[in-house]
């Protein structure tokens, strides 16, 4: 009997899926491991959802604080976007809710990353290049 026959991948219903492209976009580890847990949460027709810092926190092993700086910082990339939510109580008072989350298209964030990148690696090559000329004038003297 083969080995690899006799297992079996779990049920595809269990998964959700991750873009490859997140690993190659700078984010930290906590950054994909927040970023994942709002894919995992996120309605699949509008792109969002509302867990609190304490849901993310308690199923990634973050503390709210922590949660509370990856979200910021998915933010400020673009990868996702916040606005805050209103609950009202049953005796009618009205309190600060979850933030809601809707996860932005990855396609904008890769081409400006990598563009970036471009102009990094353009202007390093320009440095170089300049610090070339710069030396064999300097042995001309």
């Amino acid at each position: 009997m083969n080995h690899c026959n006799s297992l079996k991948r779990d049920i595809p219903g269990d998964y959700f899926p991750l873009p490859k492209s997140i690993f190659r976009l700078d984010l930290s580890a906590g950054e994909i491991v927040v970023y994942a847990y709002l894919m995992y949460c996120e309605d699949r027709k509008t792109f969002q959802c509302h867990p609190s810092y304490a849901t993310i926190g308690e199923a990634t092993g973050m503390s709210k604080n922590t949660v509370r700086k990856y979200v910021e910082s998915l933010e400020e990339k673009g990868f996702i976007s916040t606005e805050p939510t209103k609950v009202k109580t049953k005796d009618g008072r009205t309190h600060n809710g979850s933030l809601l989350y809707t996860l932005q298209p990855l396609k904008p964030i890769e081409e400006a990353h990598f563009s970036r990148q471009i102009a990094i690696a353009s202007a390093e090559f320009n440095i170089q290049k300049a610090l070339e000329q710069y030396e064999k004038r300097k042995e001309r003297r």
